[in-house]
């Protein structure tokens, strides 16, 4: 069933190979299937061809943490921050913003202390 999943979405990657959303998709299957290095390749296509689909910059980030390199995440999540506020994605730029706080160390104001 996963690789039905996986097969569908390649597919539908041929018909439409400048998808943002089918890239995405994508790149989160590949994570999903523990296929970092495909899922990060998505991901850095992603933030390279189309910076303004918010979504990738948080699991990019993400991804970036998992495997140790934190100081790509950072200035991930920065650039996500910076194209969200200039989008207004007041809930995509909240993400990031949390998301940047706990790489750093700082807290949000809503954590428990």
């Amino acid at each position: 069933m996963q690789a039905d999943r996986l097969q569908k979405l390649l597919d539908f990657l041929k018909d439409e190979p400048n998808d943002e959303f089918l890239q995405y998709a994508l790149a989160t299957e590949y994570l999903r299937l523990n296929d970092t290095e495909k899922a990060l390749q998505y991901y850095e296509k992603l933030v390279a061809e189309h910076p303004n689909y918010s979504g990738t910059y948080y699991h990019l980030g993400k991804l970036y943490e998992t495997l140790g390199r934190k100081e790509e995440a950072l200035a991930t999540y920065q650039q996500g921050i910076q194209i969200t506020r200039q989008k207004r994605d007041n809930h995509a730029l909240s993400e990031l913003q949390s998301a940047y706080n706990q790489a750093v160390g700082l807290y949000d104001d809503d954590d428990d202390y």
